[in-house]
């Protein structure tokens, strides 16, 4: 088969060196990287322009980008010596009409960093504007259940219930048993060391439940409840329903914003509690099988090494957890523009959102609640 790779040989002529182009200088060829190399590194290394004649008849094929490629070798002028023929040299002059300067970069300008830090200031700003109109609305539409309970929209409620809390069972138990055989494992290792084998109770239970458990099962429901929360807002933007919801005086806190995170703050605990009963398991199986530590120990020992108030944090931190994955994925669900671009830019922000709020919530509870359980 003949060698169609794009090349160059330098050839001597009484007018001077030539350089003399063989194969096909088309796209798919230029666009192999192991060609292009081999073919930029041949082109470095050819004398300067004025110096230079070009040979283009023993070509097997150029187009367009083979043509770009070489104007803009050339400097962008036409060599003084230079043999083609008719085809060659119509793509070549239509290259040279249309090829123009690339715009020069912007300078860098301190005052361009400061304003753009500025936009983003007031966009966080306007952010946290919307997310405290949205807790303001849910107080008082929790306030207007109060006074009505019959008129409350239970049934959306439980529906929310069901989907965000007892669907998410299996995976948060999955998860939380494997966390609780990682953590038994490796501290293990450790804990061998120095014959304190007894201590992976008072371990995995203050960590398992005061923090890792709530925090697990708020980090899993962010990604799959939060992100579904403002697909469904989002979508029914794109479907315009949130408009027809607005002509027709239906308040869209009182229908959408309540019933999630009602319904999720009500999960939530639960959802706490089942992974970190997931966890344990795993935890005093992984002990049982890597330092002998019985179940039955480990059963007894427990509520010794745990007080009960680090439960109670834990559930407490739950429901501001289910909340406010609640409030954030309805903030991103109303924010989306009735296109399908900004759906999927919204979902995405929503879950990085929810899981930056409940990890600086739960650093927040942390400092604030430090000596308690303890």
């Amino acid at each position: 088969m003949p060698d169609t790779a794009p090349r160059l040989t330098r050839q001597d002529s009484p007018q001077g060196p030539c350089m003399q182009l063989h194969g096909r200088w088309g796209a798919a060829d230029i666009g192999a990287r192991r060609r292009w190399r081999s073919l930029r590194a041949e082109l470095a290394a050819a004398p300067p322009q004025a110096q230079l004649g070009w040979d283009l008849s023993g070509l097997d094929w150029l187009d367009h980008v083979g043509a770009q490629l070489l104007w803009n070798h050339w400097g962008r002028a036409w060599p003084q010596r230079l043999k083609l023929d008719a085809t060659q040299r119509s793509i070549l002059e239509r290259v040279a009409s249309l090829t123009t300067e690339a715009p020069p970069p912007e300078p860098w300008s301190f005052a361009q960093q400061i304003d753009a830090l500025g936009v983003l200031v007031l966009h966080a700003v306007d952010h946290l504007q919307r997310m405290l109109i949205l807790i303001g609305q849910l107080l008082l539409d929790s306030l207007r259940v109060l006074r009505a309970p019959h008129r409350a929209p239970w049934r959306d409620i439980s529906g929310h219930l069901y989907r965000m809390g007892a669907t998410a069972l299996p995976i948060t138990a999955l998860v939380g048993f494997l966390i609780g055989v990682v953590l038994a494992y490796l501290m293990s290792l450790q804990l061998r060391q120095f014959g304190a084998e007894a201590f992976i109770v008072n371990i995995l239970g203050i960590s398992l439940i005061r923090e890792l458990g709530p925090m697990l099962a708020a980090i899993l429901v962010a990604g799959r409840s939060g992100s579904a929360i403002t697909a469904q807002i989002g979508v029914m933007r794109v479907t315009e329903e949130l408009d027809a919801m607005r002509v027709m005086g239906i308040p869209q806190g009182f229908r959408l914003v309540m019933p999630r995170a009602v319904a999720l703050a009500i999960a939530m605990p639960l959802l706490s509690v089942w992974t970190t009963l997931a966890a344990l398991t795993g935890g005093m199986l992984a002990a049982d099988a890597a330092m002998d530590v019985s179940p039955a120990y480990f059963l007894q020992a427990l509520p010794n090494a745990v007080n009960t108030g680090n439960l109670t944090l834990a559930l407490s931190k739950s429901v501001v957890f289910g909340t406010l994955i609640a409030l954030v994925g309805c903030h991103w669900g109303l924010r989306v523009k009735p296109n399908t671009q900004s759906l999927g830019a919204g979902t995405t922000a929503s879950v990085v959102s929810s899981i930056t709020v409940v990890i600086i919530v739960d650093a927040l509870f942390a400092v604030a609640f430090k000596s308690v359980g303890f």
